[in-house]
This record gives structure tokens, sequence and C-alpha cells, in this order.
């Protein structure tokens, strides 16, 4: 079973203001020191315990690659102590290790080797491997001849032949088609059933609420937050769009969850509810009643325009339904200080039996990245019953009809 431990791990590199203090360093090694250092991570720690899925996540530069460099052991740590047990296969960047003048099966040979793989082994894994890459023919073409996602998909297939105690993946599911992202991630999944430990670097919402137990998220070479992957999803797309953590506050909720609100508060929503059809406000709804969702939002300065947008989410954090005013051209503008509005959707509850949340967005334009005036996670829960339909799986109801021909030999 694979670990990872990080304990007050910071990395740091060497800035010189000439060459010639670079040089005047290294010829008097016991004089002070000419350089200064540019810290790209400080006092990181968490644990990564057996067969747990840990996500890290972070805008670019924030020191993702730098950590994952750091635990595989391509670059060392400046200060603090990392521990890794059991056979690690890590893909960072895409196809590394490979060499473009070789061919795949030549590379394949050399990468798995690099990851501990002998070549009794790699021979008799050949076949799964070719299999799983589905690049053909080009097997036997030098890869420099590969497209981007070629080389993803055989980098994924050699790192992943072997089942490995330690998994670490650097925005691999990203990369290719959707029908080859779904395929990685079914084989991630089942590595996970197996007992595989899991560390991976992702800005896909789904991949890191749906595959890990725990999520990270490193801003400015520290650790800003540690928590649920929803928890820790939500803060970061309120920080996307306020670029300032002060803006930002949580809020925990009865049960346990928590609620992050982000924005100017220019606009603020100030009562959400679920109204049935004789006007009563519920939390309980039975699959596919007709409901309303009135939202009041009060507006406290003078604003140019407004949008209000809100998003259903299922109990793990995954979108359901999601739209925002802009989408359907009813903006609203040059609202006044003090107004209020009141917005109501009219909706049949069409989705699966289970718990539900919605977040709502006031924003200047489409995407609440620019000009947000309100984020709301978590803004209403409910939930959803099933007693007038047939017994059925899934987050949509879509009322199947179902016809049977039989047809009898002669």
């Amino acid at each position: 079973m694979g670990e990872i431990v990080i304990d007050g791990v910071g990395k740091a590199y060497k800035q010189y203001p000439t060459r010639w203090a670079r040089l005047r360093e290294w010829i008097t090694p016991f004089s002070r020191p000419r350089h200064s250092l540019k810290w790209v991570l400080q006092d990181i720690s968490f644990h990564v315990r057996p067969g747990e899925a840990v996500g890290v996540i972070g805008v670019n530069g924030a020191g993702k690659s730098t950590l994952l460099k750091m635990i595989t052991g391509t670059t060392q740590a400046t200060t603090g102590r990392i521990a890794v047990t059991g056979n690690v296969a890590a893909l960072l960047e895409l196809g590394m290790g490979f060499h473009p003048e070789f061919t795949g099966r030549q590379n394949v040979f050399m990468a798995g080797q690099l990851l501990g793989l002998t070549v009794d082994e790699l021979n008799r894994l050949m076949p799964e491997i070719e299999a799983f890459a589905e690049i053909g023919d080009y097997i036997d073409q030098q890869v420099r001849t590969y497209s981007s996602g070629m080389q993803m998909r055989l980098a994924f297939s050699v790192a992943t032949a072997r089942r490995p105690d330690v998994l670490i993946v650097d925005e691999a599911l990203s990369v290719g088609d959707a029908y080859f992202q779904h395929k990685s991630s079914d084989r991630i999944r089942e590595f996970r059933k197996a007992g595989t430990t899991l560390l991976i670097v992702s800005h896909s919402r789904d991949a890191i609420q749906s595959i890990c137990d725990r999520a990270i998220l490193l801003d400015r070479g520290r650790m800003a937050l540690e928590g649920s992957p929803e928890e820790v999803m939500d803060f970061y797309s309120a920080m996307l769009a306020e670029r300032a953590l002060d803006t930002i506050r949580q809020e925990r909720l009865p049960g346990g969850k928590v609620r992050t609100i982000s924005g100017t508060s220019e606009a603020e929503v100030i009562d959400i509810a679920l109204i049935n059809a004789k006007g009563q406000r519920i939390e309980l709804l039975d699959v596919g009643m007709a409901v309303t969702l009135e939202i009041r939002v009060a507006i406290n300065v003078d604003i140019p325009r407004l949008i209000l947008g809100f998003l259903i989410k299922d109990r793990l954090g995954q979108a359901i339904y999601g739209i925002n005013t802009h989408r359907i051209n009813q903006a609203l503008e040059d609202l006044r200080s003090g107004d209020e509005v009141v917005f109501r959707y009219t909706f049949s509850a069409n989705i699966g039996k289970g718990n539900y949340s919605i977040a709502t967005s006031l924003s200047r334009f489409d995407s609440h990245i620019d000009t947000n005036y309100e984020w709301r996670d978590f803004a209403l829960i409910f939930h959803v019953v099933n007693t007038r339909k047939p017994d059925f799986v899934g987050s949509a109801s879509l009322d199947a009809v179902l016809q049977i021909d039989r047809i009898a030999k002669d």
C-alpha cells in the first residue's frame, strides 16, 4: 500500500543579480552569499493515506507541478521532508521521457524500465499497452509524428500498465478526446478500488469531486485551504472571481456543509425558496413535480446591468442544471440603490431522488468571473423523493416509453 507524507516542505531557487555574482560565489564558497532566494513553495504539509485520493488545485504558477516533481524525486526540496512508500507511477508532463526520434514501441520499453518494469514484464504487457492506447500502426512510428493526444494515450498506457501503489497525475485527464478521458478515468477508478493511493492535479471540478476524498488549494506557493473536494472547489471558484481572498467568506451550515459566498455585495440574494403549485415553500419534492424557484435580490448600489443565474448540484457537487438570464436575453439594466427584484423560474423537477443544493450567481455578464456581485453556494438545499413514477437510477427522469414487438417464428 502506498503512502505520501509531506512535512514542512519548501522549494526555493537561487537568483543572482549578474552572472559574475554567480561565478564569484562559486569561486569563493565561504564568503557571503551573493544570491537571493525566490520561494515557489513554503510550509507545505499534508498526508495522503494508503488508498486515499487527494486532489491539488490552484491557478497557474501556484506551485502544483513543482510539488509533484519534488514528490517523484525529479527535483529536490529546499526545506522539509518527503516520504513516499510503495512503487510509484507518475504522469507529470506530456510524454515526459519519450524520445521523439524513437518509435512508440521503443519508447514504451525505455519509459517502462524507468518505471521499474523488466523487459520480460514489458514484453508480456505490450499487447495490453497497445490495446489501451489505441494508436494503431503509429506504435511503430517515430514519436515526433504523434499528436499531443496520441503521446498522452501512450504515456498513460505505459504508466498504468501495472497497477502502482501510488499514482501521481498532473492534468493528464484533461488531454485528448472525450472518449480517452473517460477511459483513463475509469482505469484510475479501478485502481482506487484495488487500493492505489492517488495524488492528482486538475482544474476539472468533475475530476476532483468524482475521484478524490480530499482536496488541497495552493495559492502563491502556500496551502490556502484543505478540505472536502466540494468545499475547496467552491472556494477556488470564488477566488478566481475575486482575485483576493479577503472578499470571500465561508459559513458552516447545519449538517457540516460549508457555504462559500463571494462578491462585491453591490447586489445580494436576500431570500430564496422553492414554491409548489399551492404557493407553499417546500424543501421536499417528488420526481417530476412542478415548482417555482423564487429568488429575491436587493440592489445595494446603482448598477448598470444585472444577470441572475442558478445552478442545481447533486450531493457530490456535480452540476445537474444551470441557466442565467443572460442566456435567455432577460438581463436587467440601470438598477438603482434600494431596488428589489424578484426572479421566478418555473420548471418540472425531472431529476432523480436524492439530496441537492442550489448555487446562485449575481453578475454583470454571462460569467461571474467578470464583475461578480455575489456568488452563493448552498443558497438552498432540497430533497427529491419518488412516490409516483417507476423506480429508476440516475440523475435525470426521462420518462422513457417502452414499446415491445414480439415476433414469432413461422
